[in-house]
């Protein structure tokens, strides 16, 4: 198991709209990221987090260093991998493992 890993991601707040939106939201672009949509390209489009600005890079980290359903996915996945949604308390996450 990696002790650092890099991703990616494009969050969809629920602190303006409801879970089920965001989570509706999220599963669309996903659906865009797989029929080959550039995922750096739909994150600065459409991300609510200021890493949006990035592409949605978030940079290396480490354990403890992100909330448990954002780490349980990143450090889960293999390195290009695309998670499904994920819900943490900031709202509904699409993590793209980078490194």
């Amino acid at each position: 198991m990696p002790d650092q890993v890099r991703a990616s991601h494009i969050l969809r707040s629920t602190d303006d709209r409801s879970k089920e939106d965001a989570l509706k939201e999220i599963n669309d672009l996903k659906a865009e990221v797989d029929g080959g949509a550039d995922f750096g390209e739909l994150a600065r489009e459409h991300s609510d987090c200021p890493s949006g600005r990035q592409g949605g890079d978030l940079g290396e980290f480490g354990r403890g260093m992100m909330v448990p359903e954002f780490e349980a996915a990143a450090f889960g996945m293999d390195v290009g991998d695309i998670s499904d949604a994920v819900e943490t308390d900031f709202g509904v996450h699409l993590i793209h493992r980078t490194e």
